[in-house]
Order: structure tokens, then C-alpha cells, then sequence
């Protein structure tokens, strides 16, 4: 299990992983901050880009905030940038 901080920029033209600055993993999100719409869209492109399924994935604090810490089972925070960057 890893723990990856994420930077979110929501209402974003579309959503996609933007790359790592400062060791934390920016994403644009195209959803806004509304009743959890942009955490939702979060797990959601994480799941597809990283190829693990949606129930793997949990945003453990900051969930109202533009940074997070997500959960990820079976993978580390290397193995996440390291999938990102491939």
C-alpha cells in the first residue's frame, strides 16, 4: 500500500495527470469541487491510468482541499510515478 500527495486544479478543460513537482503529483480535473464530484473524477482517472480498480484507491485526508494524500493498495508511491511517467 502507498500514499501518493496529489495537487488538484479542478475545473480544468479536461482531466489528466500534468506530471510531479515538488514530489507531489499534479492532476486537472475537469469536474468542479461540488459534492464530491472532483474526488470522484480523481479516483476515477487515477484508476485508469494506473490500471487498478476504483475500490484500490481512497483519499485519505484533504478531501476538501486541492492537496491530498490518496491511498493505493498493492503499488508504492514509486511504482505510481513510475507508471505515470511510461
Amino acid at each position: 500500500m502507498g500514499f501518493v500527495t496529489v495537487r488538484v486544479t479542478p475545473r480544468a478543460g479536461r482531466s489528466a495527470v500534468a506530471g510531479v513537482r515538488d514530489g507531489m503529483l499534479l492532476v486537472k480535473l475537469a469536474a468542479a469541487p461540488v459534492d464530491g464530484a472532483a474526488n470522484d473524477a480523481l479516483v476515477a482517472l487515477l484508476s485508469e491510468v494506473l490500471h487498478i480498480p476504483k475500490r484500490s484507491i481512497r483519499i485519505k485526508s484533504g478531501a476538501r482541499s486541492r492537496t491530498k494524500v490518496v491511498e493505493i493498495d498493492d503499488v508504492t508511491e514509486g511504482e505510481v510515478l513510475s507508471r505515470l511517467r511510461t
